[in-house]
């Protein structure tokens, strides 16, 4: 890839929206953060649609002059847009996936949805399973919807930059009750729907559907030639970046992406049945940027943390912390300091946990890093029993927001002693990921750093830690 050509990466996460400007050769010249706004539209939760929007035209401006290639979007895979025809806008603001569905929805849209040996997709809470989100808004909306183009959420940014529409596989094939991974098609209930006639056509994550807007174009100073790809769901963003280390690449692994949400993605080396993966326990089986089937596990872990400290949720993970939260750790071990899932009800390996401290930290000296250092002993506890549901074994890479927070990278990494553990030096890799769409051959500066297991009986604390779940069973 050579040239002086820029490439620029939008990423709608579901708590942060960020956009980043690169080289050819994968250096980022800049980066835009906003934090996602809580809206609402006739009483329901809905995404940030306006509000990201705004953001990202003044981002582009910003960029003026440079010779922008190629932008990729990339966003969380739980919210779809309602296009109208012709051209047309936004019918009514995409649904924030946290909004509760009415009992009755939920109940018969539960009826309706495949099984999940056929889709993959555990039944979740909420507007999770994307599916849930169509099915209420063709009853809330049914003129509207039975004459709208629908797109995924990644996809809706496709259009709003190009004018152009698209679906692809990573977006709908990540828990959405839409997708058959083993057969690459819709599901049986998209099709009786007539919602797979309703999605915009299939692309692949790296096909070009259109160029930027002229009006975006002419306000930003970007080049009209700007090529819009299709783009993917941000965990197979992940993927790709972790694809692009050579300890990684075609060879057993597991990604752990971290953020508002933990996703454990295996790079399988031998075949896998849907049926082995236990569905009640958030389980279930993303679709890569190839079309292949990957087994994967989750949690809230950002949301978790950040529930317990109630601050900024870097400082679990920033730098100069570090040493203070390490130093507490070995008093939380001998005193049996933990918490029990789930701090996300709902969700994760113990979706019907009921959250609680044993030896809560703020009875004892320490409290501000003891509290902190537990919060992360418990996301290790929570990862590990993730990563078993899956059958993660010999590479795992730990990468995005928490890959810092030192007691949680080390306590997961004495809890496997047969797996290589792994954090990249880089960061940005959701974005870097994307940035390999158009080079895969592209690899991450920086390598690998081999992660150090946590010293102290931490299989004697997991003992205890499991051992207390029993007796709340």
């Amino acid at each position: 890839m050579t040239g002086t050509g820029t490439f620029i990466v939008v990423d709608i996460g579901k708590t942060l929206s960020k956009v980043t400007l690169w080289t050819r050769g994968g250096r980022m010249l800049d980066r835009q953060v906003r934090p996602n706004a809580l809206c609402e539209h006739e009483g329901l939760r809905v995404l940030d649609v306006e509000g990201i929007g705004g953001w990202l035209r003044a981002a582009l401006r910003g960029w003026s002059g440079h010779p922008v290639e190629a932008i990729i979007p990339v966003a969380h895979g739980a919210g779809f847009a309602a296009l109208g025809s012709g051209g047309g806008g936004l019918l009514f603001p995409p649904l924030d996936y946290e909004q509760a569905v009415p009992a009755e929805i939920m109940a018969d849209y539960r009826r309706e949805r495949d099984a999940f040996t056929l889709t993959g997709s555990p039944a979740l809470p909420d507007g999770l399973n994307l599916g849930t989100q169509v099915y209420w808004m063709a009853r809330l909306h049914p003129e509207k919807m039975a004459g709208a183009t629908l797109v995924p959420w990644a996809q809706y940014w496709a259009w709003f930059l190009s004018g152009q529409v698209a679906s692809e596989v990573t977006s709908l094939g990540c828990h959405t009750d839409l997708w058959c991974p083993a057969d690459a098609r819709f599901s049986p209930m998209a099709e009786r729907f007539g919602w797979a006639e309703r999605f915009a056509p299939v692309a692949k994550t790296s096909d070009v559907v259109g160029t930027l807007r002229a009006e975006i174009a002419a306000e930003s100073g970007l080049p009209p030639t700007a090529k819009v790809l299709a783009g993917l769901h941000d965990s197979n963003a992940a993927l790709l970046a972790a694809r692009g280390f050579t300890a990684i690449a075609r060879k057993e692994a597991t990604i752990l992406s971290t953020g508002t949400w933990f996703i454990a993605m295996r790079l399988a080396a031998e075949t896998f049945s849907i049926a082995s993966l236990p569905e009640a326990r958030d389980t279930l089986v993303n679709v890569d940027a190839y079309g292949w089937p990957v087994p994967s596990a989750r949690f809230m872990g950002g949301r978790e943390i950040e529930s317990v400290i109630q601050i900024d949720t870097r400082r679990v993970d920033i730098r100069p912390d570090q040493p203070k939260l390490m130093e507490a750790v070995p008093g939380l071990l001998a005193r049996g300091t933990m918490m029990m899932p789930t701090l996300a009800p709902g969700f994760g390996p113990f979706p019907d946990g009921k959250a609680e401290w044993v030896d809560k930290p703020e009875e004892w000296a320490g409290t501000w890093y003891a509290r902190r250092a537990a919060i992360c002993l418990y996301a290790a506890m929570v990862a590990d029993t993730s990563l078993d549901l899956i059958g993660s074994k010999e590479r795992l890479l730990i990468e995005g927001r928490f890959a810092d927070a030192e007691v949680f990278v080390r306590a997961l990494a004495a809890l496997r002693p047969e797996t290589e553990v792994y954090v990249a030096n880089a960061h940005n890799d959701v974005s870097f990921g994307a940035l390999r769409l158009i080079n895969p051959l592209l690899q991450a500066q920086g390598g690998l750093r081999h992660v150090e297991p946590l010293e102290g009986d931490l299989f004697a604390y997991r003992d205890k830690w499991r051992a207390h779940m029993r007796e709340l069973a």
